[in-house]
């Protein structure tokens, strides 16, 4: 199946060794800033330790996990939690606009600049061997980064209010992905990535 070819006008970037495709705004019925809103009201949010070359870090960032499987990754071990029904409407619309099904997703809170996410691949056995990962941003724009394992080749994205950025393919073997902190004044920002655990 062609991931790319949908009705929603997912518009396609050129990279080596994966695939990865933009949507500047996903259809939903709400505005940007109300669906933001609840959000950050509605969710669960938690403040993990992760590990990392065998020491413990505090995420510059607050997470939750929601769907229908446990996911494991940098030591963590999520329990889900029940979609709520906004994540529901969202999830219909990213299916809709991938033509891919997903049965869980991890929120990301950065509440302000100096929030981030290290680089790092999505590449957990029990995502598959060739992952479609929809990654849906509300509130603050951010630069998401992309840096080729091999080649030092680098990627800069924008990632607008809104927005749906579909990673898919061999993308997780091959790259790495992050969001660096910022000294300017950003306002908050949820991103949710939307997973099918096998």
């Amino acid at each position: 199946m062609d991931l790319f070819a949908s009705p929603a006008a997912l518009m396609p970037i050129a990279v080596n060794d994966g695939e990865l495709a933009y949507l500047a705004q996903l259809p939903l019925a709400a505005s940007n800033g109300a669906v933001l809103a609840r959000l950050i009201a509605e969710t669960d949010w938690r403040s993990d330790s992760i590990t990392l070359w065998g020491k413990q870090f505090l995420q510059p960032r607050l997470s939750a996990w929601y769907g229908e499987a446990a996911y494991r990754y940098s030591g963590l071990t999520l329990a889900p939690q029940p979609f709520t029904a906004l994540q529901q409407e969202i999830r219909a619309a990213v299916e809709a606009a991938t033509g891919c099904t997903f049965n869980s997703v991890l929120l990301n809170y950065y509440r302000d600049g100096r929030d981030s996410m290290g680089m790092h691949s999505d590449d957990e056995a029990e995502l598959g061997p060739a992952p479609a990962i929809a990654s849906v941003s509300f509130g603050a724009e951010r630069t998401f980064h992309l840096h080729h394992k091999r080649s030092g080749e680098r990627v800069r994205l924008q990632l607008a209010d809104g927005s749906l950025l579909l990673m898919a393919g061999q993308l997780q073997r091959h790259w790495r992905h992050g969001i660096n902190k910022s000294a300017k004044a950003l306002g908050a920002r949820v991103n949710l990535t939307f997973r099918r655990i096998t």
